[in-house]
């Protein structure tokens, strides 16, 4: 529901009071006892008690000359007026049913020069039904994806013995996920689009039982003053368990190190609809581990990204741990059939054990750079 407008918020008045009280809202499902976040939207008890009283004294209007101007939420972006907008060039019809495969939207950037992006948006047309999207940076050198017409949705099945041309290592602007804000890279940091890139949609789309069109843009933020760090996004997963059905606490891990040193600026897990519980640790190398974010209470509608309040040195030979749980038994009632074994899969029936970072490494360092062992 909307909540833009005094009439619109009126008669959810008790129900926000009761999401507030209980710190159900705005969502946030750090562990308090790890990091520090930016973007940490809890409210203080100061505001709980403002909010609580408002509605206890019966939730007066305001004066109307406080309230925004409608005209700023709907179609408006949450960073600052982008200096470049980028739009599927035709709308998507998701159908009312079924399953829909992943659609890959090759958009030419048309630079002409390297361009360093410091905030970025990404905005559905059609939010309901967007599971996730995923905008991939494909340079001019890149054969990847060469079949797919640009402006063309291009997808191969899950099942299909050729899906694996849909796998890349170039590097992520973006990943969009339900309740995950904008990317704000810190001052002297940004992403690099090298001149005569190809921004890359991976869109994932879940039917509702109503069908829509989608046009997702895109809306980038240029950075302003000298780039003392690229940000790289990089994503350590597992994909190979089997969920027994019925389980309500199964364990799924994945360990790697470092090559080199870098800053660590954010964290994102991925789960699906039986994801329960993620955690990220690291260890020094000759130190001891130090978990860096606990996500205990894992929401797959409200997917989140955790940036650090300041980033976070990582030494080469750093080792990182991602740890997650999930609840495959009936007692979870998002879960699809707790009588089927779960694997690995791209649809939401399937699972997912994805843990997203970015990095900051010098400005001359690109993906493959980093991955080298010295």
């Amino acid at each position: 529901m909307p909540l833009v407008t005094y009439d619109q918020t009126r008669p959810w008045a008790k129900a926000i009071r009761e999401a507030v009280l209980l710190r159900h809202m705005p969502p946030w499902f750090a562990d308090p006892r790890w990091g520090q976040f930016a973007n940490d939207p809890s409210l203080t008890q100061t505001q709980i008690e403002t909010i609580a009283g408002w509605v206890q004294s019966g939730a007066a209007a305001g004066s109307p000359s406080d309230a925004p101007k409608p005209s700023v939420w709907p179609r408006g972006w949450n960073i600052p007026q982008p200096d470049a907008v980028f739009e599927m060039p035709r709308p998507y019809q998701i159908p009312a049913t079924g399953e829909v495969d992943y659609q890959y939207i090759v958009i030419p950037t048309r630079f002409t020069k390297d361009e360093w992006v410091r905030q970025v948006e990404v905005r559905p047309s059609a939010r309901s039904v967007v599971h996730h999207a995923v905008i991939y940076i494909r340079e001019p050198s890149s054969q990847w994806l060469r079949a797919a017409k640009p402006g063309v949705p291009y997808s191969i099945p899950e099942s299909d013995a050729e899906h694996r041309q849909l796998w890349t290592t170039s590097d992520l602007l973006l990943v969009y996920a339900p309740g995950n804000p904008p990317v704000r890279l810190p001052e002297g940091m940004a992403k690099l689009i090298p001149a005569g890139s190809d921004l890359v949609l991976q869109m994932h789309y879940t039917p509702n039982g109503r069908a829509v069109n989608d046009q997702t843009r895109i809306g980038l933020v240029f950075a302003r003053g000298p780039v003392r760090k690229r940000v790289l996004s990089l994503q350590m997963g597992n994909d190979r368990f089997v969920i027994p059905p019925g389980h309500p606490h199964f364990y799924v891990g994945v360990s790697g190190t470092l090559p080199n040193a870098g800053e660590l600026l954010s964290l994102f897990p991925h789960m699906h609809l039986r994801g329960q519980s993620f955690r990220f640790d690291m260890i020094p190398p000759g130190g001891k581990r130090q978990t860096l974010l606990a996500v205990e209470h894992y929401d797959f509608h409200w997917q989140l990204s955790y940036q650090f309040t300041q980033p976070v040195a990582l030494a080469a030979g750093t080792r990182l741990e991602w740890s997650a749980y999930y609840d495959n038994s009936a007692d979870n009632p998002r879960n699809p059939d707790p009588t089927e074994a779960v694997r690995y899969g791209e649809q939401s029936r399937s699972e997912m054990m994805i843990g997203f970072f970015d990095i900051a490494v010098p400005p001359n360092v690109d993906k493959q750079q980093f991955f080298v062992r010295h």
